[in-house]
């Protein structure tokens, strides 16, 4: 199953972006032998528009998804282990591309957030969307280490 994160915005580097390419690739990596993978960051330009044009925008980033996830505050939090529960068992379902969306600084329209297969949170609290991304890409690693019963992932 492919993993897309798709986000407004494009990463000036940085520490974040870093963070980013080298949690994907690692994911990458390990991911394909259990059909997780690869997983890529898809960046959409956000100076166009207000919140439905960015939807409409992101819609087609993540056309040919059939697992679609939006990070929004209002989300459902999950522990890592069940996270990659999620993960593994649209896998198992035969879902062939999962895509995450992260919205601009004022988060996703709620029209693109109702379409969501499911609504993730990092929690109560609101984060930077570009520290989001370095959030969600580390949090995609450690489930597919999760799934390959590796020690990255300690309780």
């Amino acid at each position: 199953m492919r993993l897309t994160i798709a986000a407004m915005g494009r990463q000036k580097g940085g520490p974040e972006g870093a963070m980013v390419t080298d949690y994907l690739a690692r994911a990458s990596r390990t991911g394909r032998a259990l059909g997780l993978g690869p997983a890529s960051l898809t960046e959409v330009d956000d100076r166009k528009g207000g919140k439905s044009d960015q939807a409409d925008m992101l819609r087609r980033a993540t056309s040919g998804a059939d697992v679609l996830i939006a990070l929004d505050e209002r989300g459902k939090t999950l522990s890592s282990p069940q996270f990659t529960a999620k993960l593994t068992g649209w896998r198992d379902m035969g879902r062939s591309h999962a895509a995450f969306v992260i919205g601009a600084a004022d988060g996703l329209d709620p029209a693109l957030v109702a379409e969501a297969d499911f609504t993730l949170s990092f929690g109560a609290m609101v984060w930077p969307h570009m520290l989001a991304r370095a959030m969600l890409a580390e949090q995609i690693y450690r489930a597919v280490n999760i799934a390959a019963g590796t020690p990255y992932h300690r309780v």
